[in-house]
């Protein structure tokens, strides 16, 4: 073999070589990089820890509000026409629901659903009265802890024909649509009623920018104590 056969012979070997050696390194399971690539498409593409990321906003209409793509209100107005019907509950309580809704009971729970409206009331115990100061320290902090996008709004004291009660107000996404699967920013309004040790908590959700003053003003002034 010649002098320069020898020499192309050599480089020829140098590049199979290194062509092996950047192909194992770059090959699964194989050293650091590997380890790298694999760790970056596993990690979660979430903010935060898994909890954080289930929290996450997934809204897609009804306002650019949190991690949704959309500027389009979902239309949530309750009509000035809507006939209202009373609710007997045996927990000690009545109040009227917009005629018509879907009414579900879970427990010390009954749902009225509407589209993306809802009313949800539930009955619990409680020792005392509530109270703004409550209210901002401690439900605040929980419903932020379980409720997907939640921004928080305003704790107030309000009266109503029951008399005085709690109104929390936020943003969250709503449940996903049964059929479509779309999730939706909501305007929410938090009512808790409380006498004699029992708290009853009227919650009340519409698409982001739904003008339902009136009908959620007639829901909590019908609320009354007894059957």
């Amino acid at each position: 073999m010649t002098n320069t056969r020898r020499r192309q012979a050599r480089a020829a070997g140098a590049v199979l070589a290194l062509t092996i050696a950047t192909g194992a390194a770059c090959s699964p399971g194989s050293g650091s990089k590997s380890k790298a690539a694999t760790a970056a498409s596993t990690a979660p593409s979430g903010p935060g820890t898994t909890a954080g990321a289930a929290l996450a906003c997934r809204s897609t209409t009804a306002g650019t509000s949190g991690g949704g793509s959309g500027d389009v209100l979902v239309p949530g107005d309750i009509p000035d026409t809507q006939k209202f019907v009373t609710y007997h509950s045996s927990d000690g309580y009545h109040l009227d629901y917009p005629e018509g809704w879907a009414q579900r009971q879970s427990g010390s729970a009954v749902t009225f659903t509407d589209k993306f409206n809802s009313m949800r009331v539930e009955t619990t115990s409680a020792p005392t009265a509530p109270t703004v100061t409550a209210a901002q320290s401690t439900d605040v902090a929980a419903l932020a802890a379980s409720t997907p996008c939640f921004q928080a709004g305003k704790v107030t004291q309000v009266r109503r024909k029951a008399g005085s009660t709690v109104l929390i107000t936020y943003r969250a996404d709503s449940s996903a649509d049964p059929v479509t699967g779309k999730v939706i920013v909501q305007d929410v309004e938090r009512y808790q009623f409380w006498q004699a040790g029992k708290l009853v908590t009227i919650t009340l959700a519409s698409p982001k920018g739904s003008d339902n003053v009136d009908p959620w003003r007639t829901v909590t002034d019908s609320f009354g104590w007894g059957q």
